[in-house]
């Protein structure tokens, strides 16, 4: 009589069928790929399928949207960025959920490595002579962006040095990379897939991390940190279901997602993508998300970005 279980009872014999595992990300993205990695080794230990279902678009709010109205069971979660719940409260008049009422969350996964790009003819080599350049030259220098990690980041950095700077928004990063690389632009802020490459090759500078500690692969170049404590904006992922999730399979999916993140090869493996893996308590979550979404409308505000 299933029915009659307590609710201890129903989460042990979870899962008795596949998991919809929702990602912002386009097939191939970072994103995608860290989803398939994560999902493929869930399948594995819980016994069930885990199907990755990709939901690109509008900054994760489709994504974010299907997750926030799908039953609270166990069978529908969802990868997040910083993008769907905590950039876009800030950025959007409306936004179809409540980040922190609409979701529960499970655990951290860590963070996206970022870099501040250059172009190689900008006369500055460390985040502090390209504040010094742009302090003595207000308004000649130009940064595209191609996320919400990259419009607000250095919109963030401008604020915090008191400089002035243009900026160009684009589509997507590859679009915003084009620029870069033909000179059309000075700056922007973009993931490690993006700009590695160019770095090694000498035809785009980075002159810091988005990273808390400094990329293994680039150990020469400093974290944002270095030059600014108190800069905020990252780009992280967490896993996370519908509200109201109940407790016996929040502490059943925890668990597992840590032991999965503690695996060499998927650490190996996501690695390659620039992911630095950070695994959580549900509880952690909860309160760096809701740091997370004042720190982006604090910082939105500050460097004179409204609600679009």
């Amino acid at each position: 009589m299933v029915l009659l279980l307590p609710v201890s009872a129903l989460g042990q014999e979870y899962p008795a069928r596949a998991i919809r595992l929702v990602t912002f990300g386009a097939a191939g993205s970072a994103s995608d790929v860290l989803a398939r990695t994560i999902g493929k080794r869930l399948s594995e230990k819980m016994g069930q399928p885990v199907i990755i279902d990709n939901k690109p678009g509008a900054d994760g709010m489709i994504a974010g949207s299907d997750v926030a109205k799908s039953a609270p069971d166990g069978y529908t979660l969802f990868f997040a960025s910083n993008s769907p719940i905590a950039a876009a409260p800030a950025l959007r008049k409306s936004v179809p959920y409540d980040p922190l009422k609409d979701f529960t969350p499970i655990t951290m996964v860590g963070y996206y490595t970022f870099f501040l790009y250059a172009h190689p003819d900008v006369p500055a080599k460390t985040l502090g002579e390209l504040i010094a350049y742009a302090k003595a030259n207000p308004g000649k220098l130009s940064y595209g962006s191609g996320n919400t990690t990259g419009s607000v980041g250095i919109a963030q950095i401008a604020t915090m040095s008191d400089i002035k700077m243009v900026h160009i928004p684009y589509k997507g990063e590859p679009a915003a990379l084009a620029d870069l690389l033909a000179g059309r632009i000075d700056l922007m802020i973009g993931t490690l897939t993006t700009g590695l490459t160019h770095v090694k090759a000498g035809t785009l500078r980075a002159l810091a991390t988005t990273l808390r500690q400094r990329y293994p692969g680039l150990p020469e170049v400093p974290t944002i940190y270095e030059a600014l404590p108190q800069y905020t904006i990252t780009s992280w992922g967490g896993m996370f279901g519908p509200a109201n999730l109940p407790r016996e399979i929040v502490a059943r999916l925890n668990k597992e997602f840590l032991d999965i993140m503690k695996e060499p090869e998927v650490v190996e493996t996501l690695a390659k993508q620039g992911f630095v893996l950070t695994p959580s308590t549900p509880e952690a979550l909860g309160k760096f998300l809701a740091e997370q979404i004042d720190a982006w409308k604090i910082s939105a505000r500050a460097a004179g970005i409204e609600p679009e």
